[in-house]
């Protein structure tokens, strides 16, 4: 069966990486929820998917350059008085939960990885005995290739973006993750046909996909039978999963 992961908490159903779009998906069939993870100034991990603050949060700056507190006083936009989430407050909604973690580990303003950062996250997911149901993923191969060296991880996904896929082709695609001992890819729905997985997997490449957030690319990533996928509508491609594998009467 297609895995579905709520992309940000699902981002067009509930502003994303918020408490209120976390609670929302809680409730949920879904396998996974996904979420990016951000250093603060003072050695904490905060959760949200921009370097900076302005576009989500009414606050402004590099993420990494302000402290748990002030990053504490801001508010996420669309919402009364949602507040960025630390990683452990994350980790403690869902632990409960049969859902899986998919913690995209992000880089800073300048696209360089932030040194140490996955490490440190490890280590809280350690703490709450969740490392065995965490997913690690990135756009930076280097970065996944460190998760590919971290034992007891449920998953390891590189992210390709749609400017690698143009620049590198689908052979360097898979040399690239030869080269870093990553063993599955995440390609935009939009990239992603028939030829494209069957290239992939020929490769032995494991194969899911993101943006998935209409109901022609959900079918048209269930009629693929990818392994999972990322969508900001998990209500609505729960139903159409559901509906697909309905038995006929």
């Amino acid at each position: 069966m297609t895995l579905i992961a709520s992309h940000r908490g699902g981002s067009l159903e509930a502003p994303e990486n918020s408490p209120t779009s976390f609670r929302h998906t809680a409730g949920l069939a879904v396998e996974q929820v996904e979420f990016d993870i951000h250093p603060t100034a003072d050695g904490q991990i905060v959760v949200i998917h921009d370097a900076t603050l302005e576009r989500t949060t009414t606050g402004s700056g590099p993420v990494a350059a302000r402290t748990l507190a002030e990053l504490r006083a801001v508010t996420i936009k669309g919402t009364a008085a949602d507040r960025i989430m630390t990683l452990p407050e994350v980790i403690e909604l869902f632990r409960p939960t049969g859902i899986g973690l998919r913690m995209e580990v992000k880089s800073d303003e300048e696209h360089q990885p932030y040194p140490g950062l996955l490490e440190h996250a490890l280590r809280l997911l350690d703490a709450a005995g969740m490392r065995g149901r965490t997913v690690v993923t990135s756009f930076l191969a280097p970065i996944v290739a460190e998760a590919v060296q971290a034992p007891g991880l449920l998953g390891r996904i590189w992210l390709v973006a749609p400017v690698v896929m143009d620049d590198a082709g689908l052979d360097g695609v898979v040399a690239v993750a030869e080269a870093h001992a990553i063993r599955h890819v995440g390609i935009r729905a939009n990239r992603l046909d028939g030829r494209v997985l069957a290239h992939l997997r020929a490769a032995g490449l494991g194969v899911g996909a993101w943006a998935v957030n209409d109901a022609d690319a959900v079918r048209r990533m269930l009629d693929l039978g990818v392994e999972v996928f990322t969508t900001d509508v998990p209500t609505m491609a729960l139903v159409l999963r559901e509906s697909r594998n309905k038995p006929a009467s």
